[in-house]
């Protein structure tokens, strides 16, 4: 993490929420078993930052394990761990177990942590019959993790609940979340994984998610597996219940403080998003609102006649007008004339969703940009070739015709200046 601007930038963000509404974190048993220090280590960090996460874990590898020494047969019907009465106390002590264990290692990174295995969730027997003692949450009780907030120290939660008759029953993971979710409107909710985000058809993890306008496109991909299919429906079930600003983190245990305080990030990022407007004609274009994006996103306005000589070919734009694209023609090329991003929006991936509809619409594409530029490290990353003239950098993306490179350079340094105020 090297930009100290943007760090204070996400914590004085999350600063600003009552403790236990900055995020509910969801811990796999694997995960658990496998990256416990770093897991404990990156939850201290946040608590040496003044961030307190409500934490769920689950134990499945360490159930499985010990029901096997019990004699007693790990079973699941359509995801759900069936769970007879003689396995309950097994149940019970192997969830606690591991919960003390992760509140240990916690204070043993300097951080704060309280154990709380169990007298959140009030659930319903789901199915007796077929099921045995696996509860759905019926209703969260949040006095424990508040009082726990409240002493800034992060509440761990395992899976277990109770019935209105005082019935110890076990609860999916899941469902614990949705539920605590729903109770508490967190901020983020994240979840750590092996895989570290959702992968694309090249096994690459994908950065970002706009749900408003990535989730059909992803659900009717042939490479999304079954499993994804899950996992995006699952969270879009989530985010639809939260507020526009809530978003969804998947990433490793200690990837967490880069993806929560860096706009890159380290895994990805999902959010219910906005839709990105195509506009095709100037007069479609909101010329004010426009101005005022590139004024803050560059620190200096538009000239005052930008549009009128603007050569206006195509924009996207998101719907509140926080990133947008703005293209010209160069012969057979688009030229992106201006590429405006708010440091709010690039934490929440609407740069990078204009950005992808740009390239899908514009497979050659040029534009250049200040050679001190902080945004070049993206651009260096998503061209096809650059060259430094002066104080610019020129970028191109699906040139095929190498020799016309030079002659298109030397046009592109030629453009008139286009915002007010001295060039850096």
């Amino acid at each position: 993490m090297r930009d100290g601007k943007e760090i204070r930038e996400y914590l004085t963000r999350f600063s600003r929420l009552d403790q236990e509404r900055f995020a509910v974190v969801k811990v796999g048993g694997v995960v658990m078993e496998d990256s416990l220090d770093e897991l404990a280590a990156a939850l201290a960090f946040l608590q040496s930052v003044g961030l307190s996460p409500v934490v769920v874990h689950g134990g499945g590898p360490q159930l499985d394990a010990a029901l096997s020494a019990a004699g007693i047969a790990s079973e699941r019907r359509d995801g759900l761990r069936v769970t007879p009465p003689e396995a309950v106390a097994v149940v019970r002590d192997t969830l606690t177990d591991v919960n003390l264990k992760l509140v240990q290692a916690i204070r043993d990174c300097g951080g704060r942590a309280a154990a709380i295995p169990s007298g959140v969730f009030e659930a319903e027997l789901i199915d007796e019959a077929g099921l045995g003692r696996v509860g759905e949450p019926s209703r969260v009780r949040l006095d424990q993790v508040a009082a726990a907030a409240r002493a800034g120290q992060a509440p761990i939660l395992a899976c277990l609940g109770d019935t209105a008759d005082g019935r110890l029953v076990n609860v999916n993971a899941d469902a614990a979340v949705r539920a605590l979710v729903h109770a508490l409107q967190p901020y983020k909710i994240i979840f750590l994984t092996g895989t570290g985000g959702l992968l694309d058809a090249s096994g690459e993890i994908i950065s970002a998610i706009n749900l408003a306008t990535d989730f059909d496109e992803l659900m009717d991909a042939d490479w999304v597996s079954g499993g994804m299919r899950l996992k995006m429906a699952e969270i879009k079930r989530l985010l639809d219940d939260l507020p526009l600003s809530s978003s969804v983190s998947i990433t490793r245990p200690e990837a967490l403080a880069k993806e929560l305080f860096t706009h890159a990030g380290a895994g990805t990022l999902v959010r219910r998003g906005e839709r990105i407007l195509d506009i095709d004609r100037l007069d479609k274009l909101d010329r004010e609102r426009m101005r005022g994006l590139v004024a803050e996103a560059f620190g200096r306005a538009p000239v005052a006649d930008y549009f009128e000589r603007l050569d206006f070919h195509h924009a996207f734009v998101s719907e509140s007008y926080r990133a947008a694209a703005i293209t010209t023609r160069l012969d057979d090329a688009v030229y992106l004339d201006k590429f405006a991003v708010l440091d709010d929006a690039r934490g929440e991936g609407l740069g990078g969703a204009v950005w992808r509809r740009l390239v899908e619409f514009a497979p050659r594409l040029y534009w250049r940009s200040r050679a001190d530029n902080p945004v070049n490290e993206f651009y260096f990353a998503a061209c096809h070739g650059a060259v430094k003239v002066g104080g610019w950098t020129v970028f191109w993306r699906g040139e095929d015709d190498l020799a016309r490179i030079p002659t298109m350079v030397d046009r592109i340094v030629a453009l008139p200046e286009t915002l007010e105020g001295k060039a850096p």
